[in-house]
């Protein structure tokens, strides 16, 4: 899912107060993790996703892989942390 400059920067907005974060640690991406944020995103609709100091990921790479098998978009990446967002199928709350 590709976002417009203006949608990001309204994204980027609403994504600013979210003080909750989904956090990645050691290991991969693996159906758990993909499962759990599929399942937030479906009801928050934009999420924030924490990468460890102890992590061995690279931001871009995960991101990369969190766009493909989500099926969202990356609002931004700033330092270890990514937001993205997903118009949800039934609860839709965020209008852009």
């Amino acid at each position: 899912m590709k976002l417009t400059p203006k949608q990001r920067a309204t994204l980027k907005g609403l994504a600013n107060p979210i003080k909750d974060r989904y956090l990645l640690g050691k290991g991969e991406l693996d159906a758990n993790i993909i499962d759990m944020l599929d399942k937030a995103l479906e009801a928050k609709e934009l999420i924030k996703v924490s990468l460890l100091q102890n992590s061995e990921l690279d931001k871009d790479e995960v991101a990369e892989e969190l766009e493909k098998k989500l099926d969202c978009g990356i609002v931004q990446t700033i330092g270890r942390v990514i937001v993205i967002y997903r118009p949800s199928k039934k609860h839709k709350k965020i209008v852009i």
